[in-house]
């Protein structure tokens, strides 16, 4: 397959590309570090500008499940979230639809959202029928290869909308390569094989894995990705991590478990490199480190502030060069007599909460294996006692994390009740919740719309949130602004 028809779009929105991204100033666990060997841990936060004027195009293919499970109630409601993304799109945008049954069909190539182009996507959408088996592999693979052989690819984002309600009835999606297009899946109802595809999801740069329950809207999820998508606002981002090893006070440093995103060590400078791909609007990346520190009594016997690491960060957008931002230290005080325990600051709290939010994420995948496995009463008495702990979480103006890990956990004790229950809502809830963790980009548990888990949902997100919520019946007058421009004309 060699697609190479992708229409060109005109150029989108630019402008300075300076403090599109940014970096935070370090927060740490502790106030001081001793003379005698040390554990220094400190986090470093970066942040995408909430602006969305300006952004880089979306190429985005939507790939499609028509088995025959899908038929009646499941493809209707999918129509309408197609019509729902479509309607959202701008001339800047480009949509491909490609179907799988038994086996995959590109219906259109990468078109230009203009309105013809829209009504006729709309048109094709309302002509799908369900029939067949369940090719997620052939799927994946079609619509890889349209954004593989694209011809115009300056300063535009490659994704994938992958959506199925059913178990692969041949091939293996798992060994597809995704290279650098982001996959977001989305497992409709409860005979969805969702370990599946959430493993897809994983396997792509910043993909996430959305549960969406039978019965559920699927332009609520849908709505919320794609609001993501609208205000990409940088690509290739990535955070370089320069400890002061050899003739500093480091002996050994390493970043946690409990990130999804690609991270390598240089082996002669121990320089840790870790890639986020894309950011959208809004958006933030946290990254903790763990510095262990020298012995150095034989050298020092007062304090001194010493420089640990070197942290800079860089990324691409508008179709430039790597943009390399201004590189910041990460220092400690270090002195004879150092301060016991945390820090009272507000940014020492703030480093805890991360951290107790990351070992929230590690509960709730450990809950899901002993889930898996049958023992219900240990999955639940382990978020009992996660609940517990999160009553000891302390922020400055941090409620609303903390009550969204208190509901996140309260809806997995009631979903992990039975093994009924559990299979059909609790695994795929699970799975989205250690997805959305991971990558730290807002995942659909599946929850119902009133109690839904808003972690790292950024404001477009949640106006679209209302909009889809409000989107009827798409037959009838428009209910929502015509395109992203309008949205960011009201922001």
């Amino acid at each position: 397959m060699a697609f190479n028809d992708d229409e060109k779009p005109p150029t989108s929105n630019t402008g300075s590309t300076k403090g599109l991204v940014t970096i935070k100033p370090a927060k740490y666990f502790k106030d001081d570090a001793a003379l005698t060997a040390d554990t220094v841990t400190a986090e470093v936060e970066i942040n995408a500008t909430s602006s969305t004027t300006v952004r880089e195009g979306l190429d985005l293919v939507a790939v499609l499940d028509l088995s025959g499970k899908m038929d009646g109630e499941k493809i209707d409601s999918m129509k309408k979230a197609m019509v729902f993304v479509i309607m959202k799109l701008t001339p800047v945008d480009r949509l491909s639809i490609v179907t799988f049954s038994d086996g995959a069909s590109r219906l259109s190539p990468l078109r230009s959202m203009t309105p013809a182009a829209q009504n006729d996507l709309k048109a094709l959408v309302d002509g799908l029928q369900a029939s067949g088996g369940t090719n997620i592999q052939a799927g994946l693979e079609t619509g890889l290869s349209v954004l593989a052989n694209r011809v115009n690819t300056k300063a535009r984002t490659a994704n994938i909308f992958l959506m199925s309600d059913g178990h692969q009835t041949s091939g293996d999606p798992r060994q597809v390569d995704p290279g650098q297009v982001a996959i977001y899946t989305f497992g409709f109802g409860r005979d969805t094989d969702h370990q599946l595809m959430s493993d897809i999801a994983k396997k792509s740069p910043g993909g996430t894995f959305s549960s969406v329950p039978d019965g559920s809207m699927v332009s609520l999820p849908f709505s919320q990705l794609l609001a993501g998508l609208l205000t990409v606002v940088a690509q290739d981002v990535q955070l370089t991590i320069t400890p002061m090893t050899e003739e500093g006070d480091v002996d050994t440093i390493v970043v946690p478990p409990g990130t999804d995103y690609t991270q390598t060590t240089d082996a002669d400078t121990g320089v840790i490199t870790l890639k986020f791909g894309t950011l959208f609007a809004g958006e933030g990346r946290r990254v903790v480190i763990t510095l262990t520190l020298k012995d150095v009594t034989a050298t020092f016997s007062e304090e001194y502030e010493t420089t640990l690491a070197e942290v800079q960060h860089s990324f691409t957008a508008q179709g430039r060069l790597r943009d390399l931002q201004l590189q910041q230290d990460i220092g400690i005080l270090r002195t004879p007599t150092p301060s016991q325990g945390p820090g009272a600051s507000s940014k020492a709290r703030q480093l805890q909460a991360e951290i107790a939010r990351r070992q929230h994420a590690e509960v709730i995948r450990q809950a899901r294996v002993l889930a898996d496995n049958g023992q219900f009463d240990d999955a639940r008495y382990k978020l009992v006692d996660a609940q517990k702990a999160s009553e000891n979480i302390v922020l400055d103006g941090g409620e609303k994390l903390v009550n969204s890990l208190r509901a996140e956990l309260q809806q997995l004790m009631k979903l992990m009740d039975t093994e009924e229950t559990y299979k059909a809502k609790g695994r795929p809830y699970a799975l989205a919740s250690e997805t959305s963790h991971g990558r730290q980009r807002y995942a659909a548990r599946g929850g119902d719309e009133d109690g839904d888990v808003r972690l790292f949902a950024t404001p477009r997100m949640d106006t679209y949130r209302e909009q889809a919520k409000n989107f009827k019946n798409p037959t009838v007058a428009l209910p929502v602004p015509s395109a992203a421009d309008e949205d960011v004309k009201q922001e």
